[in-house]
């Protein structure tokens, strides 16, 4: 290394990607994917208030 080129190197930009049409196909799918993860992050959220999220009673172990 010389003395000019010392720390991390820059990375090469890369190349602008085309923008592609998207038809109705894609538009359902993309509409789809933004309610599944509304709906996750819903019960998430309901399950980040606290207490038991399911109620399975005392253990018992398989031994006799």
């Amino acid at each position: 290394m010389s003395g000019r080129q010392g720390g991390k190197a820059k990375p090469l930009k890369a190349p602008k990607k085309e923008r592609k049409e998207v038809d109705e196909d894609d538009k359902a799918f993309q509409d789809k994917k933004k309610a599944e993860a509304a709906a996750r992050k819903e019960l998430a959220a309901k399950a980040s208030k606290g207490g038991p999220l399911v109620t399975g009673g005392i253990k018992k172990s398989g031994k006799k």
